[in-house]
C-alpha cells in the first residue's frame, strides 16, 4: 500500500469545489479535523488571488470576533479556515454577499456541522453550497477510480471485478484508516499516538466548544463502546443501560459526536415494503482506523477467529460508500434495511428515480446462497426498481448467484472503473457456488 509522502494527492472533491466557486457566492468545505480541508483549499486556490484567514490562530480569531464586518471586508476572494470558531462571521458574510452577489467570494472550511451550531445567529440559505470532505477514500490513497456506486447503478448485474487484495491487506487498510497524518506514519506506535490525541482533543476542544458536557469520562467511554459497535444498529436504550447514563444524555452525546464527524448514523430505509421494518439507525465510525484503535485492535488481531473484523469491515464499507456519494454522478442516498424477523441488507443505495442497489458485507472469502437472503427479499418486493444485489467479500473473484445477484471482492469499491463491466464467460458464470 502507498503512503502519503510527497506532494499533496488530488481529492475527488476538488472538481466540485472549483465548480461551486464559479456560480455560488459562498462555498463551505465541511468535514472532520485533519481530513485535508486546508490542503484541498490550497489545491483549489493555487491559481487564484485569494486572501487567507485561519481562525485557529488566536490573533486572527480575536480580530474576527472584535470586528466581524471589517474582517470580511476584502476586495479579493477570501478563505476563512475553521469558520465554526467564529460563527458570528456568517452574518457579516451574508450582509456582504447580499450587496455584492458575485460568485466565489468566500471559501470557508469547518470541522463541525456549522449550520447546526446553536450559537449560529443566521444562515446563508440560498447563498452557500456545502461540500463534505471525509478522510481519504481508498481510491484517493491508491490513485484508483472510486467509481463503484455509479458503476453499480449504470451496469447492474453485468458489473465485474477481480482482485489481488488479501484478507490481511483489508485488515491493514481498516486499522490504517484514511486520515492523511495517520497514513503518513508508517510506524504503528506513532499512528496509535495520533489516534489517541485526535480523540482526546476532539472531546476536550471541539465538543466543549459546541456545548458544555458534564462528564468527559463518560463521553470517552461512549466513544469506545460505539467503536465496538461500528456497523451495528444504534440502540440508545442499550447504551444507556451499559453506561449508566440517561437515554437523553446518550442521544445528545451521539449527536455531538456526529456533529464533529467522528461517527455517522445511517438511517433505516423503508418504502412500505414491510410493515416490520425497523426504524433504528445503524452506526459507523467515520474513520475505521480510529474505531480499531478505540477497541485495541491491530491488523493481526482482526484476523483471529475471535477478532472483530466483521463489524469494522462493515463500517469501513459503509463509509467508503458514503464518501463516494459526495462525488458520484447521480444523486444517491445511503440507508440500511432490517426487519424485526432479522431480514437485513447492510447498505441500501437509492437514486432519485427510486432505483435501488443493495450491498451486503461478509468478512470471509466464501459466499453462499444464504448470504443473499436479504438482497433477494428486496429484489422480490421492488421488481424492476432493484438494479443489483452485491455481497462484498474478502475473496478475489466476482461470481454470479442468479439474475441481479453478485458476489464481488471488497476492493471493487475503489478499483472499479469504466473498463470493468463485462459479460461473464460461460465457464465463469457456472463456476460454482462462490469464491473460495
Amino acid at each position: 500500500m502507498r503512503t502519503l509522502l510527497g506532494p499533496p494527492r488530488p481529492r475527488h472533491a476538488e472538481a466540485a469545489v472549483a465548480a461551486a466557486l464559479e456560480d455560488t457566492r459562498v462555498v463551505l468545505i465541511n468535514g472532520a479535523r485533519q481530513s485535508g480541508k486546508s490542503t484541498l483549499v490550497r489545491l483549489t486556490a493555487r491559481d487564484r488571488d485569494i486572501e487567507w484567514r485561519d481562525l485557529d490562530t488566536a490573533l486572527t480569531r480575536n480580530a474576527a470576533l472584535d470586528d466581524p464586518d471589517g474582517f470580511v471586508d476584502s476586495v479579493a476572494p477570501m478563505v476563512i479556515d475553521e469558520i465554526q470558531r467564529a460563527p458570528d462571521l456568517l452574518l457579516s458574510i451574508k450582509a456582504r454577499v447580499d450587496t455584492d452577489p458575485r460568485p466565489g467570494q468566500f471559501l470557508l472550511t469547518g470541522s463541525a456541522r456549522v449550520l447546526g451550531l446553536r450559537s449560529l445567529p443566521d444562515t446563508l440559505v440560498g447563498r452557500m453550497e456545502t461540500i463534505e470532505l471525509w478522510p481519504f477514500a481508498q481510491g484517493e490513497i491508491d490513485g484508483t477510480p472510486d467509481r463503484f456506486v455509479d458503476m453499480a447503478f449504470d451496469h447492474g448485474g453485468t458489473l465485474r471485478h477481480d482482485s489481488t487484495v488479501t484478507r490481511a491487506e483489508y485488515a491493514e487498510r481498516i486499522v490504517r484508516g484514511g486520515f492523511p497524518e495517520a497514513i503518513a506514519r508508517t510506524n504503528d506506535r506513532r499512528r496509535r499516538a495520533f489516534f489517541s490525541s485526535y480523540v482526546a482533543d476532539l472531546i476536550a476542544r471541539d465538543i466543549q466548544q459546541l456545548t458544555e458536557i458534564e462528564r468527559t469520562a463518560e463521553m470517552r467511554a461512549l466513544v469506545q463502546m460505539l467503536a465496538s459497535r461500528s456497523g451495528q444498529l444504534l440502540s440508545t436504550t442499550t447504551l444507556s443501560n451499559e453506561l449508566g447514563l440517561g437515554a437523553s444524555t446518550v442521544k445528545r452525546y451521539v449527536a455531538l459526536l456526529e456533529e464533529v464527524f467522528l461517527v455517522k448514523r445511517i438511517p433505516a430505509w423503508s418504502r412500505n415494503i414491510s410493515s416490520r421494518a425497523t426504524t433504528m439507525p445503524k452506526l459507523a465510525f467515520v474513520d475505521s482506523g480510529i474505531a480499531a484503535h478505540q477497541i485495541g485492535a491491530d491488523a493481526r488481531s482482526l484476523l483471529r477467529p475471535t477478532g472483530q473484523l466483521g463489524g469494522l469491515l462493515e463500517g469501513f464499507v459503509l463509509m467508503e460508500l458514503a464518501r463516494q456519494l459526495t462525488w458520484s454522478d447521480q444523486e444517491i442516498e445511503l440507508f440500511h434495511y432490517r426487519t424485526r424477523d432479522q431480514v437485513e441488507v447492510d447498505a441500501v443505495l437509492e437514486n432519485r428515480r427510486g432505483e435501488v442497489v443493495g450491498v451486503e458485507v461478509k468478512a470471509a472469502s466464501t459466499v453462499g446462497p444464504a448470504d443473499f437472503r436479504g438482497l433477494r427479499h428486496l429484489s422480490e418486493r421492488l421488481g424492476d426498481d432493484f438494479r443489483v444485489g452485491i455481497v462484498l467479500h474478502t475473496g478475489q473473484q466476482t461470481m454470479s448467484f442468479g439474475p441481479k445477484m453478485l458476489a464481488m471482492p471488497v476492493s471493487a469499491l475503489w478499483q472499479t472503473g469504466a473498463a470493468d463491466p463485462v459479460t461473464l464467460s460461460p465457464a465463469r458464470a457456472n463456476a460454482g457456488p462462490g469464491p473460495s
